[in-house]
């Protein structure tokens, strides 16, 4: 199985992790978030697997600038969904979908555990 990777090309996680992948000579295929946007049923595999705790990024900008209405629904997992195909930006970023399962960020021990 080919990976596939989730992301945003000019975040530098995202740079980070390409980098990994092609230094340690993993195939994947990259999707990106800004042009081809974020499918629901994905998301809601993703949260199921990893928490949403997880999967929605509260450290970015695009959070912080939610209302407390908005942060308070974003608890719900059926309203982050939402929320999260409307503004994928708010997704921790990178997300990677291997044979194993999935993987949410980039932690270099953890990937090479998964991975190689």
């Amino acid at each position: 199985m080919t990976l596939q990777l989730y992301g945003i090309p000019n975040c530098d996680t995202v740079k980070k992790s390409r980098k990994w992948l092609d230094a340690n000579g993993l195939a994947y295929s990259f999707h990106d978030y800004k042009k081809e946007g974020a499918e629901a049923a994905k998301l809601a595999a993703w949260i199921d697997a990893k928490g949403l705790a997880t999967v929605l990024n509260t450290r970015g900008t695009t959070f912080r600038k939610l209302s407390d209405t908005q942060k308070a629904q974003a608890e719900d997992r059926h309203a982050a969904v939402t929320l999260l195909v409307q503004q994928p930006s708010m997704i921790k970023r990178p997300v990677v979908e291997h044979a194993g399962g999935v993987l949410v960020g980039f932690k270099e021990d953890e990937w090479s555990a998964a991975l190689l």
